[in-house]
């Protein structure tokens, strides 16, 4: 479940780090994007009872709230949000890992700061894994940023992966998918 980060905005989506983990993970395990550029912690908290009637997954990877914080609502009602739709996903059976996410200095220190406070105090309450910001190493490098800025090129879509997969990996394997060899590791380049 997430937003334009996940849903390979300004990209084609066989290029997106979702569409990579799925090629990485070779069939072994089903890979649904159910990712909406432009969605907000609100409108997953809203699709994603369905989702997880129709697809029953045993791990749901929640990357929500940048367009939350980039709308300056409310990091409270963000953490609503995201909180019921950790609630949500393991009461159906889910593991999940939050994908945390970080936005620009212009919007003020304090709402900057409450807001990516947001993610690690959900990942402690709920003990759940954290991805502290998945654009972690693509943000702040002008190549691997589209020209808007905030999407990454199809270029950080590998890197974008392995800072998910640290997270991911573990819970892939606890849910009894067969990973390779080193598959555990970082895979920078896959």
């Amino acid at each position: 479940m997430g937003d334009s980060l996940s849903a390979a905005y300004g990209i084609e989506r066989e290029a997106g780090w979702v569409s990579l983990l799925a090629d990485r993970l070779e069939g072994k395990a089903d890979v649904v994007n159910a990712s909406i550029s432009g969605e907000t912690t609100a409108g997953g908290r809203t699709r994603l009872p369905e989702q997880l009637g129709q697809h029953d997954p045993d791990i749901v990877l929640i990357e929500l709230g940048g367009n939350d914080g980039l709308r300056g609502l409310s990091p409270e009602q963000m953490r609503a949000n995201l909180a019921a739709m950790i609630e949500a996903s393991q009461a159906s059976g889910a593991r999940v890992a939050l994908l945390g996410i970080d936005i620009p200095p212009n919007y003020g220190q304090a709402y900057r700061e409450a807001f990516r406070q947001v993610f690690s105090d959900l990942a402690e309450r709920f003990d759940v894994p954290l991805v502290p910001f998945l654009l972690e190493d693509v943000a702040l490098n002008d190549e691997l940023m589209q020209e808007d800025g905030i999407h990454p090129t199809a270029e950080a879509q590998p890197r974008v992966l392995d800072n998910v997969w640290p997270v991911l990996s573990p819970l892939l394997e606890s849910s009894g998918v067969p990973l390779a060899d080193g598959q555990t590791a970082r895979q920078t380049g896959d």
